[in-house]
C-alpha cells in the first residue's frame, strides 16, 4: 500500500463502493514458507455496517492450503487506474506516475463447509448472471440432479471479516489545482483515462 498519508482512503462507503465495482481481487496467503496469490470473484456483504467479504478457490490450489492451515488472507481490489504523463502537469521537473483506487482487506478467514458454499456459489451466480440480462440467468437448477454436490468438494470457499480494511485513493491530491486540471483535461482524451479523471473531477467538485 502506498505510504503516502495524502492518499490513504479510510471511508467504508468508499472502500465498499470500489470492493463492488472491481469484485475480481487477489487473494494472498501464507504456508510459512512461501505466500501464494490467486484470483477469485469476491462477494462483499454488510452486516450491521461492517463488512464480510466471501469467496471461494479451487480446493488444489496452494491459496486454499494455506488458509485451511490457518493463515491470515489479504485480499487487494484494484479499482480505475492510469498512468499520467509529467507533459500534463505543466510545472517544471515532474515525473510520470500512475493515479489509481484501491482497496486491501486483511484479517483471519472462516472456513465454509457445503451449506455456505453452496450459498456462496448461488449468491455469485445471482449477481453476475443479472448482469447478463435479458439472456434468461442460469442457476444450478439448470444441472442433472446430483452433479453440482459431487462437484463442491473441488473447491474451498471462505469468508473473512476484515481486522484491517482500508484502500488508496491516489488522485493527485498533492499537485496544485490547476495541474489537476490539465491532467484531468489529458486523461479525459484518452479512453484509458476517462475513468480517473472522472473520480479526479468528484474529488474536486
Amino acid at each position: 500500500m502506498h505510504p503516502a498519508r495524502p492518499f490513504r482512503e479510510t471511508d467504508n462507503a468508499t472502500l465498499v463502493a470500489c470492493a463492488r465495482a472491481h469484485p475480481f481481487a487477489l487473494v494472498c496467503a501464507s504456508d510459512g514458507t512461501r505466500i501464494h496469490a490467486a484470483h477469485a470473484p469476491i462477494l462483499l456483504d454488510e452486516t450491521e455496517g461492517a463488512p464480510v467479504l466471501r469467496f471461494h478457490l479451487s480446493a488444489a490450489n496452494a491459496v486454499t492450503s494455506a488458509l485451511l492451515g490457518g493463515s491470515r488472507a489479504l485480499i487487494v481490489f484494484t479499482g480505475d487506474h492510469a498512468y499520467v504523463s509529467p507533459d500534463w502537469y505543466g510545472q517544471d521537473d515532474q515525473v510520470g506516475t500512475w493515479n489509481y483506487l484501491s482497496v486491501e482487506a486483511e484479517g483471519p478467514v472462516a472456513h465454509l463447509h457445503d451449506a455456505g458454499a453452496t450459498s456462496l456459489l448461488d449468491d455469485l451466480s445471482d449477481l453476475f448472471e443479472a448482469g447478463l440480462a435479458p439472456k434468461p440467468a442460469w442457476s444450478r437448477a439448470k444441472m442433472t440432479p446430483g452433479r453440482f454436490e459431487a462437484m463442491l468438494p473441488g473447491i474451498g470457499a471462505f469468508s473473512l471479516t476484515p481486522a484491517r480494511f482500508e484502500g488508496i485513493t491516489k488522485l493527485g491530491q498533492n499537485k496544485p489545482q490547476t495541474a489537476r486540471d490539465r491532467v484531468i483535461t489529458a486523461l479525459s482524451n484518452r479512453e484509458d483515462g476517462i475513468a480517473i479523471a472522472n473520480h479526479m473531477r468528484k474529488l474536486t467538485s
